[in-house]
């Protein structure tokens, strides 16, 4: 089987960047399309043998998948594009609205797509490993989230904050929108005992940073995933890319990807 060819969204950003590099050491993969911003410098150089478009219908002519890291309404606007074309999508932009959420779950009828806010192994394992503890210690245990990223990311709480705490519910049997807590201030009375507080903090250069805390009386279980770089994403996504080309249209996850199961 020929390797499948890949659109890098937002080619030359410091995410595309590393998502290149990713699709160039997998050999089921290859380079398909660049594409970048209209307003970009780039549009129009010839980067590792390929022309920069800003032209979405010419980059998919040329693509099978799609690895799109950017901001909702581009993803949306691609996505679209995309289910014409009949191009898998890998995307890992989060800040979805929940019509935006609809829109792709309506799309993933037309076209396999996976939709992670994380597309670490590692993290994902993580999740894995938060839904396990949270079932197993149940709501004696306190669970707070905390998650630090650097200062340019727009969003918050992260995807993969939401992520955790969707899998602190789940292990509970819960609803995370029911029970979560973003904010605390003033005079705030006693934690109830179903709470899932997440919060956040901004700063500097760091990559992303999660820690899932159990509190129980004298105890308390940390679950902490650090990254250094950006390259792990990228490799997941480029892992997701292979795994996705040989999918039914539907709406898969990394957990989908990696098998990982909900049972214990």
């Amino acid at each position: 089987m020929s390797a499948r060819r890949v659109l890098v969204v937002g080619a030359m950003g410091k995410m595309g960047e590393r998502v290149r590099a990713a699709v160039a050491s997998e050999p089921a993969l290859r380079i398909g399309a660049l594409l970048e911003a209209p307003l970009s410098p780039t549009i129009g150089k010839t980067v590792d043998g390929f022309l920069v478009t800003a032209d979405p219908q010419v980059a998919l002519a040329t693509s099978d998948v799609v690895i799109d890291f950017s901001l909702p309404s581009v993803s949306m606007q691609l996505l679209e594009l995309a289910a014409k074309a009949k191009s898998a999508s890998v995307i890992g932009t989060t800040g979805f609205s929940a019509e935006q959420q609809a829109r792709i779950k309506s799309l993933s009828k037309k076209i396999p797509i996976v939709l992670a806010p994380n597309f670490s192994v590692a993290v994902n394992v993580l999740a894995h490993l938060v839904r396990q503890a949270s079932t197993l210690l149940g709501s004696a245990y306190d669970a707070e989230i905390l998650e630090i990223h650097h200062s340019a990311k727009r969003d918050a709480p992260s995807g993969t904050a939401l992520k955790l705490g969707e899998a602190v519910a789940s292990g509970r049997k819960k609803v995370l929108r029911k029970h979560a807590v973003f904010v605390r201030e003033g005079e705030i009375g006693a934690r109830p005992p179903d709470a899932i507080g997440i919060q956040t903090l901004r700063g500097g250069d760091v990559a992303g940073e999660h820690t899932v805390y159990f509190f129980g009386t004298g105890e308390r279980l940390e679950l902490t995933h650090r990254a250094s770089t950006r390259d792990h994403f990228a490799r997941g996504a480029a892992r997701a890319a292979v795994w996705l080309a040989e999918q039914a249209p539907g709406l898969y996850s990394m957990e989908d990807v990696l098998d990982l199961k909900e049972s214990l």
